[in-house]
């Protein structure tokens, strides 16, 4: 493949762009603090001084920023993505978002020549680490089957599912899924350990059952001891719950299980949880019932 682009090297980015790099992709990285690129240079990276530098200099630009408000400035800010996109430049959006502002970039994109694919992705830092992340790609068919043997690096499994937008929802529904399951297994952590029972039995009996599940035995234990790194920051599982009810509202969809967690997961934040893990939410439940 031709030299790759990567905005963004946060948690997931850094791991992205590094699987890459492994693989003997040639990567020009961009990230708003600049520094934060240095451990990339380390592994063989160039680094480009605006995003519309990045695109300039690839064919094929990924990007992988923290919410839609950050992603559409890396596009349309001054020295942005949209500056140097034309006709054979590729633009892969891998952030969540919700679909509009998937499309808004898409529109943008393509108005200039260029080509775009929306492909957020399932799974933390762990999966994004190993490559075993999965790719929910959806945009230009062209562009995705050109981008493959990276997303083949990136993830375990890509799906393309059609226009864009089917990719951003179906990231928002998955991770509302998620942080709905993983308020209910918080109140069953506390309800186990308030009724006298060993957790760690809990989740032995858990990882038995019909309802075992990587999540509940990843972050279960690490949970019971109070420690949140962050893999999957908080804030960020909020945003996506508070996208993700948007979305069942445009659809007519009632969705009480989630808006329930999501208020729970704005407590969080208000208890300045917002950068640790998203399980920290166990501790407005825990913290509750300590204090009635």
């Amino acid at each position: 493949m031709e030299e790759i682009g990567f905005l963004g090297t946060g948690i997931m980015g850094k791991a992205m762009a590094v699987n890459l790099l492994r693989h003997g992709f040639k990567v020009t990285v961009w990230n708003r603090t600049l520094s934060r690129c240095d451990e990339l240079v380390q592994h063989g990276a160039s680094v480009g001084e605006t995003p519309a530098a990045v695109v300039k200099k690839c064919k094929y630009t990924i990007a992988m920023l923290s919410d839609p408000a950050a992603a559409l400035s890396v596009v349309f800010d001054k020295d942005g993505a949209l500056e140097q996109i034309c006709g054979g430049k590729g633009y892969i959006d891998m952030s969540t978002v919700d679909a509009d502002t998937s499309s808004k970039i898409s529109e943008a994109i393509t108005s200039k020549g260029g080509c775009f694919v929306e492909a957020p992705v399932s799974g933390s830092k762990k999966p994004a680490e190993d490559g075993q992340l999965v790719i929910l790609a959806a945009g230009d068919k062209a562009l995705y089957d050109q981008v493959l043997p990276a997303f083949d690096v990136l993830g375990k499994k890509s799906f393309f599912l059609g226009q864009v937008g089917n990719g951003a929802k179906m990231k928002l529904v998955v991770n509302m899924i998620m942080g709905s399951m993983m308020n209910a297994f918080s109140e069953g952590v506390v309800l186990a350990d308030k009724s006298g029972l060993d957790p760690h039995t809990l989740l032995d009996v858990l990882d038995l059952g019909a309802i075992a599940n990587p999540m509940f035995k990843m972050k279960g234990p690490a949970m019971i001891n109070n420690s949140y790194p962050p893999a999957f920051p908080l804030k960020h599982q909020q945003k996506d719950m508070r996208l993700a009810l948007a979305l069942g509202d445009e659809n007519a969809v009632p969705m009480p299980v989630a808006a329930a967690a999501n208020e729970a997961f704005k407590k969080a934040r208000s208890l300045g949880l917002g950068d640790h893990d998203f399980s920290a939410v166990f501790e407005t439940i825990r913290g509750a019932q300590s204090s009635t």
